[in-house]
């Protein structure tokens, strides 16, 4: 995740539609107006965005719920250039109602995914976003849109730390937070590069849903012995480490990465892994562009992807998402239902 900066053919002549024609005037959107509680996010009846040169209108099906939003809620990863309202919501799915003078990639009735962090027309808690098209893919056959809307922000950050971690075939890999959002996709990405993967989960729940998705073993990091199972599962010491948590819980593993080997984290994971004696420690932003999302369309179709969905709530219920978010042991992704 990036902290800093989740139908009809038209033909490659035209230009956008009017507004008025694509979508309404207004839109349903849940906001807040100030940092805070769940309770905080509340619905509104904003203007549909304007769609500039670069970007497109997306009539959204799903928009996914993330630990980030709730930090940029309640205040955590406040920039101080924020404009209240604030729409919440990093990425989703959903169809092309408009494109800008200059889009080519896309056209109307295109379904579409796209992870735009930090987007400056509004996120994605909302009927309509305008987004640039850079920031858009299309959505894998595979996939409805309610999976769609799931899994941008958490698939490119998955891939994207699989990449950092460049697995040979058999080489041995710990996803640390392997039942999660980001988790999850990152052991099929994994399993793609038929690399070996074992991954901590706590509750049966969580231990049957990685090993269904391909992780030969399941560590519940939290236990006294995990450590000397890991081992005994490794014996030989890990290849590489995908941290997607931090914690005491984290460090005895990471001691356990053979020289040369690799640990990658996506920034916003806390406290930020320590870098053991001959093994290079990564972090990074998941970061969308053309190149980035069309990887993650042929990835995601090549794994034969799977988007475990944790819980589906309407629009109009953003703030019971957000307070089951901050609960925990969320399995997959929390996803908003956006009907039209």
């Amino acid at each position: 995740m990036d902290r800093t900066s989740k139908g009809v053919a038209m033909t490659a002549t035209r230009t956008a539609v009017s507004p008025t024609s694509a979508a309404p005037t207004t839109m349903q959107a849940e906001a807040i107006d100030r940092f805070g509680p769940p309770s905080v996010l509340t619905l509104r009846r904003p203007p549909v965005p304007k769609v500039g040169p670069s970007e497109i209108l997306i009539a959204l099906h799903a928009a996914g719920v993330g630990i980030w939003d709730a930090r940029i809620r309640d205040g955590t990863w406040a920039t101080g250039n924020e404009r209240f309202p604030l729409v919440l919501g990093v990425d989703g799915a959903g169809i092309v109602v408009e494109r800008g003078a200059r889009v080519r990639r896309f056209h109307i009735g295109d379904r579409v995914w796209a992870y735009a962090y930090g987007n400056p027309k509004g996120g994605f808690y909302a009927e309509y976003v305008a987004v640039k098209a850079d920031h858009v893919g299309r959505v894998p056959q595979r996939l409805d849109l309610r999976e769609a809307g799931a899994a941008p922000c958490t698939g490119l950050t998955a891939l994207q730390g699989i990449n950092h971690l460049r697995l040979d075939e058999g080489a041995t890999v710990l996803i640390f937070g392997g039942s999660g959002a980001v988790g999850t996709l990152a052991i099929q990405f994994a399993r793609q590069r038929q690399a070996r993967v074992l991954a901590t989960a706590s509750g049966q729940d969580a231990v049957d849903l990685v090993l269904e998705l391909g992780a030969e073993a399941a560590i519940d990091a939290r236990r006294d012995d995990a450590v000397e199972r890991l081992r005994s599962l490794a014996p030989n010491g890990l290849d590489a480490v995908l941290a997607l948590v931090g914690g005491d819980a984290l460090e005895p593993c990471l001691a356990l990465v053979r020289r040369g080997g690799r640990v990658a984290y996506p920034n916003g994971v806390e406290p930020e892994p320590q870098s053991p004696r001959g093994v290079r420690v990564i972090a990074y932003d998941a970061m969308a562009d053309p190149r980035r999302v069309a990887e993650l369309e042929r990835a995601a179709e090549e794994a034969q992807f799977r988007v475990p969905i944790a819980g589906v709530y309407p629009l109009s219920q953003a703030a019971q998402a957000h307070a089951r978010l901050e609960q925990g042991h969320v399995l997959g992704r929390i996803v908003l239902q956006i009907d039209h």
